[in-house]
């Protein structure tokens, strides 16, 4: 939402757009530097309990996010929902894999996904209630919303059987994870794919309404809408197709958890690349669609991926490791575009950088080899 509320937030609190720009930057960055602890502590004690604590706190930050009446009291409002949000995704990620072997994993994980696209499109709609109610309501509700869910998850959600059995046995030691996640050179080329991923993907998602806005002159509710619904439908339909293709061609390429998103993002730069600079609106919204289908390919594969080349135990280690890098070079380059736009300077020079930054993510990607002697399945009991 706050992508999508730039010019209202602006107006009641003065910063530049540099300042704007390290909003979404302290977030990312708080949120990477403690997304390997968060996964540590869902790899040692419960993900259910460490899933509902993370979404609990960060909806109370939600609320709070639209009481905040200063640039310092916003930006601590932003660093603490990085630190609450930093436990979620690997802990969420790590408990569907444990639930599903390798046949259904990245399907699974393509589904879980389809929800969080569906959030970010509806954050679009900041910009609506920006317009109409001002844009601390948003926050206000969206928060108290978040509140009532993990109440209900509390009550719902469950750990796997067998990987609570397995934690009670052997707990884990950070150390012995760390060195048995970096230990496998498959985790370095997935790990370099993820940060070129991360410079992309929070590129496009920092500074896309803005970018929409200047060039296009959409209005405030219109780009806020467009900069996520186009992308976000279309991450929708490819996180199904590409985690559907992975696990059926799993059968016979044991690699295929990192060729899909591989093969997608060689075809969605040279896209991303030439639409984004054209003049044409229309041009511009079927580049975004293409690279919402690639961003797809890349989520619903990316924890299976790193399930066939590191020890399932570590996992929400790894995975949080992977998003320490990825959003730390991605809020670098958020940062980097309010820098441009300060100086002058064509917003469109981050959307050329994110272009190549999926290409060689995808270039990179095609060097993960599956490790041989992981699990695949559930183990029986």
């Amino acid at each position: 939402m706050i992508t999508a509320m730039r010019d209202p937030i602006k107006a009641d609190i003065a910063m530049t757009d540099a300042q704007f720009g390290l909003l979404t930057s302290v977030f990312l960055w708080v949120y990477g530097i403690f997304s390997p602890l968060g996964g540590f502590l869902a790899d040692r004690f419960s993900r259910r309990l460490v899933i509902i604590g993370s979404l609990m706190t960060w909806s109370l930050v939600t609320w709070l996010t639209g009481r905040m009446h200063s640039l310092e009291s916003l930006l601590l409002a932003r660093a603490c929902m990085g630190l609450s949000e930093a436990c979620y995704i690997p802990a969420a990620l790590a408990l569907i894999a444990d639930y599903h072997p390798i046949s259904t994993r990245s399907t699974a994980t393509g589904v879980h996904m389809t929800g969080i696209y569906t959030g970010a499109a509806l954050g679009g709609i900041g910009g609506v209630i920006a317009e109409h109610y001002g844009w601390r309501s948003g926050f206000q509700w969206f928060g108290a919303f978040g509140v009532a869910y993990a109440i209900m998850l509390f009550l719902t959600l469950r750990d796997c059987e067998h990987t609570r059995h397995e934690n009670s046995i052997k707990n884990i030691v950070l150390r012995d994870a760390l060195s048995g996640i970096f230990s496998e050179r498959a985790f370095i080329w997935l790990l370099a794919a993820n940060a070129c991923f991360g410079i992309a993907n929070w590129g496009i998602n920092g500074w896309l309404p803005t970018y929409l806005r200047d060039h296009f002159k959409l209005g405030l509710g219109s780009a806020g809408m467009t900069a996520t619904g186009y992308i976000q439908v279309a991450s929708f339909i490819g996180v199904l197709v590409g985690g559907a293709w992975a696990d059926k061609w799993i059968r016979k390429q044991t690699n295929a958890h990192s060729l899909v998103p591989a093969f997608g993002f060689c075809i969605v730069a040279p896209c991303l690349y030439f639409s984004i600079k054209n003049e044409s609106l229309v041009i511009a919204v079927c580049g975004l669609i293409i690279y919402g289908i690639g961003r797809g390919f890349f989520d619903a594969n990316l924890m299976p991926s790193l399930r066939r080349v590191v020890n399932e135990r570590y996992s929400a280690t790894g995975y949080g490791i992977l998003n320490l890098i990825s959003v730390s070079v991605g809020g670098a380059l958020i940062y980097l575009g309010g820098v441009i736009k300060d100086a002058g300077i064509d917003l469109v020079v981050v959307f050329k950088i994110s272009s190549l930054a999926l290409l060689l993510c995808g270039i990179l990607l095609l060097m993960v080899r599956a490790k041989s002697g992981l699990k695949a399945t559930l183990p029986t009991s």
